[in-house]
């Protein structure tokens, strides 16, 4: 498996998640599931900023409803959405709090450490 890839989801993967969440009765709107989509691809150990991801959908002055949108992802452990950050590389919010946020994106960094460290 490629580290630039690990977390990069074909689109079949996605829509199951869509339609799972639909039958469990979560609601959200095009736009969310946009800015969920973009988010999921930010590799494991890197970060974008909220106008990267509104710029990925096409919505580039759609920054705060790209994080509106992100509070409200209903799957924090499989859409990474603290992979996402302010343009100034500040953390900006998040839902579990930003000690959670800071402390998720250490550990992915150790994470690749290791990974890197093992194929090397």
């Amino acid at each position: 498996m490629r580290l630039e890839n690990n977390l990069l989801w074909p689109s079949i993967k996605f829509n199951f998640l869509i339609e799972s969440a639909k039958k469990k009765g979560v609601q959200l709107s095009s736009f969310e599931w946009r800015v969920l989509s973009a988010t999921a691809t930010i590799p494991m150990g890197q970060t974008r900023s909220y106008q990267w991801v509104a710029q990925k959908i096409g919505r580039p002055k759609a920054v705060r409803a790209v994080g509106q949108a992100l509070g409200k992802n209903p799957f924090a452990l499989i859409i990474p959405c603290h992979r996402v950050v302010r343009s100034d590389g500040h953390l900006g919010g998040y839902a579990g709090g930003l000690d959670k946020k800071k402390k998720l994106l250490e550990i992915e960094k150790e994470m690749i450490k290791c990974l890197k460290m093992k194929s090397a």
